[in-house]
């Protein structure tokens, strides 16, 4: 059985993460198999195992690579193609490896103009960042707030809601700011000053018309500068503790397969060159990771990305 070398979760009852030698997958009807050229960091990579797995399990939810093998269902796509793909939940495992297995419904074709770092960096954060904007329902002239403006989803979101007349400000460490002005930031607030939420609500004349709280935690400050009866949005999955006040409606991002057509657009907007993809730094395979541990620290200007070969 041929091996190849894999980032993978040890056991059910640990977070901790190895590299260590599993099988090449085997690949369904539906699937290809990818040799994978770079892979992206997600905050939760380590944690975003599916239940009832076999450990050790590989994790990663994103990449981008060469198609290797296809099944016999597959339609549209060939041995050869540059794709990127996502293999979220997925029983055979993630794409933290040097070959992957992805559902041929969640490929995208990757453009000749772009790496495989820049097409691994784009599904997770792409994805979350149209279904933020989705669920704001925000138009031209409106305000935003961003809670975590700075990392891959606040970066996308900057540049989206301002091409589309939106007035955006967002919140991120001092350090930053200059880089987030530079997507389409109006308004930089640092969150290690006390008064930011005022500064804010002065901003958008008394409040914002809706706030998207990225980072774990942002929910409650987030709130406090939406104007009455405006919308706080959170990516997190920490709406459940969120008290909504003042008429403000508060709800959790929602999913949907449809948004996959749309992160192809956003694909092909990047390699025009009409969205900045923003990759903070390009790992080597054998430091993977310390690019896990770096994201985990929630200190993040865009994208990291583990490139292999």
């Amino acid at each position: 059985m041929e091996t190849m070398k894999v980032f993978a979760r040890l056991a059910a009852d640990s977070g901790e993460v190895s590299m260590v030698d599993a099988p090449v997958p085997q690949i369904g009807g539906d699937e290809v198999l990818v040799r994978v050229g770079a892979f992206g960091v997600g905050l939760h990579d380590r944690s975003f195992i599916p239940r009832g797995v076999a450990f050790p399990y590989t994790i990663g939810t994103e990449g981008a690579g060469t198609v290797v093998e296809t099944g016999d269902q597959v339609a549209g796509v060939s041995v050869g193609d540059r794709v990127i793909f996502t293999t979220s939940l997925q029983p055979q495992g993630g794409a933290w490896a040097e070959y992957a297995a992805a559902n041929q419904h969640t490929l995208i074709p990757l453009p000749d103009g772009l790496t495989f770092a820049q097409g691994a960096a784009v599904p997770i954060a792409g994805k979350a960042a149209l279904e933020s904007l989705n669920a704001l329902g925000l138009q031209g002239g409106d305000s935003l707030f961003i809670a975590g403006a700075s990392g891959a989803i606040g970066s996308l979101v900057i540049q989206l809601a301002a091409a589309q007349g939106i007035r955006v400000a967002g919140s991120a460490s001092a350090g930053n700011h200059a880089h987030m002005r530079a997507l389409g930031l109006e308004h930089a607030a640092d969150y290690q000053q006390a008064d930011w939420p005022e500064g804010v609500r002065v901003w958008a004349g008394g409040g914002v018309s809706a706030a998207l709280a990225i980072q774990p935690g942002t929910g409650m400050a987030s709130q406090s500068v939406v104007r009455d009866g405006g919308r706080l949005i959170t990516v997190s999955g920490d709406s459940a503790q969120i008290r909504p006040e003042r008429g403000i409606t508060v709800q959790q991002i929602s999913h949907s397969h449809a948004t996959q057509i749309k992160v192809a657009g956003l694909v092909a907007e990047i390699a025009k060159g009409q969205v900045q993809l923003i990759i903070e730094n390009e790992y080597p395979f054998a430091e993977a990771l310390d690019a896990l541990k770096k994201t985990e620290t929630r200190h993040a200007r865009g994208k990291s990305v583990v490139v292999l070969g």
